[in-house]
């Protein structure tokens, strides 16, 4: 965006302050009301399960193939229906409040976000204007030859791309897809589970299914049968498959790491950094594989020659 408006502009100075201003409309703000909605539903989650403690655990559970699977779970473990019935609301309520805790933690101090704001402005404001120069002094310091440093150039650009645009993109798009269908049919929490989807797309075989999937029978419980349906048409044929033509044609061509890589890689990125960590994770886990790969070619001539 901002070589483009640079194009025309012809001033950096105010083509990078024009872009920032576009992050704040297109990526802060909405984030920011992301994070309000997401805070929201998890208290209504959290008074919810508080007010309706087992009967509504009861009815579920009820239904002919969750009791066979209650009554294997009770005898394998050698306890009560009234302690596994407690047990799975405890555990419910602890994973609201946890996740409400982290995300009412980041915003808590004002004075700290608005200084982290501040700096994160303040750095791509100036990198805007002096990246090109910054990325070339860098490449002085590095301990490469000139074509070990072109082709770690170019594997770092080519993970990115894979991870940023294969992974966090489609996955973000998946959630969005789901929490949108879930809101429209009426499913409590559309918004919360919408993000559960984004985190899940990462798990290997299952993926957004294991989100979407217990919202069929949800819906099916409620009696609500063409809405179940609708669901599981969105579920297969919209969540899932954009997965499944998107990914292909975003990285065609890049180097490939596995998704189970990413979803550690975005977990720790969010340990270490917060929420930009599901951003910073991918790219830490890409120059790291780019690196390792360069010296194991390395060696390999070495050994070769």
């Amino acid at each position: 965006m901002y070589a483009y408006l640079l194009k025309y502009i012809k001033n950096s100075t105010i083509a990078s302050i024009a872009t920032l201003l576009i992050i704040i409309v297109i990526i802060i703000g909405p984030f920011m009301y992301l994070g309000y909605l997401i805070t929201q539903e998890l208290n209504t989650l959290i008074e919810y399960l508080k007010s309706q403690e087992l009967n509504s655990l009861d009815k579920i559970m009820d239904y002919p193939i969750l009791s066979k699977l209650s009554k294997k779970i009770l005898s394998t473990f050698n306890i009560t229906q009234a302690e596994l019935k407690k047990t799975i609301i405890s555990n419910l309520t602890e994973w609201g409040k946890n996740m409400l805790g982290g995300i009412t933690h980041g915003l808590g101090n004002i004075l700290s976000f608005i200084m982290d704001v501040l700096f994160i402005f303040l750095t791509v404001f100036f990198l805007f204007m002096d990246g090109p120069k910054f990325l070339a002094k860098i490449q002085d310091y590095m301990p490469f030859s000139k074509g070990q440093k072109e082709k770690l150039i170019k594997q770092v650009k080519d993970v990115i791309i894979s991870t940023i645009y294969g992974g966090v993109t489609i996955a973000f798009l998946q959630g969005l897809i789901g929490g949108m269908a879930f809101s429209l049919l009426g499913i409590p929490s559309a918004v919360l589970w919408g993000m559960s989807m984004f985190f899940a797309s990462f798990i290997p075989i299952l993926g957004t299914f294991i989100i979407w999937g217990p919202g069929v029978v949800y819906l099916l419980f409620k009696g609500f049968y063409l809405k179940g349906f609708i669901l599981i048409l969105v579920g297969v044929f919209a969540i899932s498959m954009v997965d499944n033509i998107l990914r292909p044609l975003m990285v065609k061509g890049k180097t490939k790491m596995p998704t189970i890589l990413i979803f550690f890689s975005i977990l720790g990125g969010i340990k270490l950094f917060g929420f930009i960590g599901f951003i910073i994770g991918p790219l830490v886990l890409a120059i790291f594989i780019s690196v390792m790969d360069i010296f194991r070619y390395s060696e390999e001539r070495h050994k070769g020659v």
